[in-house]
């Protein structure tokens, strides 16, 4: 009788040990499964933003181009993150001075419609806007005349005391 308990438990001991191999290497499997798969979800995933263009030409979509100035690549940034349409800026080293290219595309036509309303709308606005550096100098020739009649009207003053 005390054999046959002895030799049950170590046989339960035996296929807990057994039980507890084969889990954890189901765990193991389990766990790389799910990490193959969300890297290839990562690695499917769109890019949104600024690409380059071999990533924004092998969406499958229609590519469109304009010139842009160096001085705007910032304005146009901002503008095209706002309404989510997909970029790519290069600078073109063919032409002098260089040019930049901006190859765009987005969802549908509106959003890039309306980016390109605003960006253009924003550079009106900018070239409307008076000069600081003309009304900074207009103020300094202001101020130059100034000292000559405060001093002669001081000077009239301490005279007339």
């Amino acid at each position: 009788m005390q054999e046959e308990v002895e030799n049950r438990t170590v046989n339960l001991a035996i296929s807990t040990t057994k039980l507890t191999a084969r889990g954890i290497l189901r765990l193991a499997l389990k766990g790389l499964a799910y990490i193959r798969r969300k890297s290839q979800e990562s690695a499917m995933k769109k890019p949104v933003g600024k690409q380059t263009i071999q990533e924004l030409i092998g969406q499958n979509q229609g590519v469109t181009n304009i010139d842009i100035a160096q001085t705007d690549l910032k304005g146009f940034e901002k503008y095209a993150r706002k309404y989510g349409v997909d970029y790519a800026i290069t600078k073109d080293k063919s032409v002098l001075p260089p040019k930049y290219l901006v190859f765009f595309k987005a969802r549908d036509t509106d959003a890039m419609t309306a980016a390109f309303n605003a960006y253009s709308a924003e550079i009106l606005t900018r070239n409307k806007r008076p000069s600081v550096l003309k009304t900074l100098h207009k103020l300094m020739d202001a101020v130059r005349d100034l000292p000559t009649k405060v001093a002669t009207r001081e000077k009239q003053r301490e005279q007339s005391r």
